[in-house]
């Protein structure tokens, strides 16, 4: 019958695809190289996932290759199939309880080494703050009362004491006590007319007079900013400036301590009084900026007062 024939007609030719494709499956090809069995019949394959088709079969040396690369050096770190996203199966060969031994000693020296670096990094930290704290005591109080102060201590307070000069001097330095002597003075001392002789407090209307109401704006705080080693420097820079100065204005004192406290004092006085100017005169010509029309007599003045600007600071460079 011709429907008959046409069935067996379909079979067969069915079955010939499917042998095809078995066949197509069975051809070793690696995926790294792209190299086939018939261009190495001496290489070693594997199947080394859940990959089908030609993509499941690779050379062990390829594949050895490609998890070299992915682990970096980690031997330990698991490497995935690209495509299926199957873990490998990497095994070992046994090298004796020696070798394994050495292995262990490895790893737990690699977990340990941030903990034993970071502790001699606070121990570095404390013993350079002691150092620094028994050098401001002798030159606070003098060399030799320092010394004989510190001798009839007890040393556990000594070492609870001395690394505590350091921390007090940066934390108090962190207090920007300028800005609230500032806001208070613009606040309650801007209508005082004597007071404007020594820091002027400006004449700006509509909303950019913040500057005589006292309140803080965007300006004031981006000029405020804290610098972490500035801070640093100028709190362990206190006791020697301090020293410096009560040596040349209150030699008069005999007693270290007290000429000291003198110096500080007034450093800290004269220098808070400058950085108030400073700051309100900043404070001033940014809240009395303008915007001047876009005209050839203003582009004029603008591109002269920067060139003037550049010069100025080139200048001082070279200096």
């Amino acid at each position: 019958m011709p429907s008959d024939k046409k069935v067996s007609g379909l079979g067969s030719s069915a079955s010939s695809q499917a042998l095809q494709v078995s066949e197509d499956e069975n051809v070793k090809s690696c995926w790294v190289c792209f190299a086939t069995e018939a261009d190495d019949r001496l290489a070693a394959w594997v199947q080394p996932c859940k990959c089908i088709g030609t993509t499941k079969w690779v050379h062990q040396s390829c594949l050895q290759r490609w998890v070299d690369e992915k682990q970096k050096g980690n031997i330990t770190r698991k490497v995935l199939c690209p495509q299926c996203k199957a873990e490998y199966i990497v095994v070992f060969p046994s090298m004796g309880a020696f070798v394994a031994l050495l292995d262990a000693l490895e790893e737990i020296t690699h977990k340990i080494s941030p903990f034993i670096a970071g502790g001699v990094l606070l121990g570095s930290i404390y013993w350079i703050a002691i150092t620094y704290g028994a050098v401001t005591v002798m030159q606070v109080v003098g060399h030799r009362e320092g010394l004989e102060m510190m001798e009839s201590a007890d040393p556990l307070v000594l070492l609870v004491l001395l690394p505590t000069i350091p921390v007090t001097l940066i934390s108090a330095k962190m207090y920007n006590w300028e800005d609230s002597v500032l806001i208070f003075l613009r606040k309650y001392c801007a209508k005082i007319p004597a007071l404007a002789y020594i820091l002027p407090f400006g004449n700006v209307e509509g909303d950019r007079g913040a500057i005589v109401s006292g309140q803080p704006t965007n300006s004031q705080n981006n000029t405020s900013h804290l610098s972490p080693t500035r801070i640093f420097c100028s709190a362990l820079l206190l006791p020697t400036i301090s020293t410096i100065i009560g040596k040349m204005f209150f030699r008069s004192v005999q007693n270290n301590l007290h000429r000291t406290i003198l110096g500080g004092l007034t450093y800290i006085t004269i220098k808070g009084a400058l950085k108030i100017y400073h700051k309100q005169m900043l404070y001033i010509r940014h809240s009395s900026r303008k915007i001047l029309d876009y005209t050839e007599s203003n582009l004029k003045l603008y591109r002269n007062n920067v060139a003037e600007t550049v010069s100025s600071n080139e200048s001082e460079q070279v200096i």
